[in-house]
């Protein structure tokens, strides 16, 4: 392990919980995106939810994929548009209710899908080797999340100030 001389939120510990999952995920992102770039191919990390559930589940609601991430609405929708701008998925009326809209891949999106298949498995295999290396840290994760859902950080929160100094 390197140390890491003036690193705040490894020192400040569980005080900077927060910042330090936001700087890993920033870094997997950035390295994720070099990668691709690397390769040849415009993509961006934050399109592979939305593709894979689509690739996964058929056609899909902005709403069902949001769901299914357990992401906001609003962010489906800012990828959404960018998918579209690339022409990778298109929106079609639902044929069971013209109200909804179901997002699909175009001839273009199943191409991109099929020729990154290779690179989303060395991604998959690198994220399971480093889970292991890290000591099952989607345990740990899902740990956290189950917590958060017993009592969420708000609660703990507001629990805390309520406490008499």
């Amino acid at each position: 392990m390197t140390e890491r001389r003036g690193d705040y939120s490894r020192a400040a510990g569980a005080s900077a919980l927060g910042a330090r999952i936001r700087r890993l995920s920033e870094r997997l992102d950035r390295e994720t995106a070099q990668i691709y770039a690397a390769q040849g191919v415009r993509f961006e990390q934050r399109w592979f939810g939305i593709l894979n559930q689509i690739i996964m589940n058929g056609p899909m609601t902005v709403g069902e994929i949001a769901e299914a991430l357990s992401v906001t609405h609003v962010s489906v929708s800012q990828a959404r548009r960018a998918l579209e701008g690339e022409r990778l998925i298109h929106a079609m009326s639902d044929p069971a209710d013209a109200r909804r809209r179901l997002l699909s891949l175009t001839p273009q999106g199943d191409s991109l899908v099929a020729s990154l298949a290779p690179l989303w498995r060395a991604l998959s295999d690198s994220a399971e080797e480093l889970n292991a290396e890290a000591g099952d840290l989607v345990r740990l994760l899902d740990r956290l999340e189950d917590a958060l859902d017993v009592c969420p950080w708000s609660d703990r929160v507001t629990a805390h100030l309520a406490l008499p100094d």
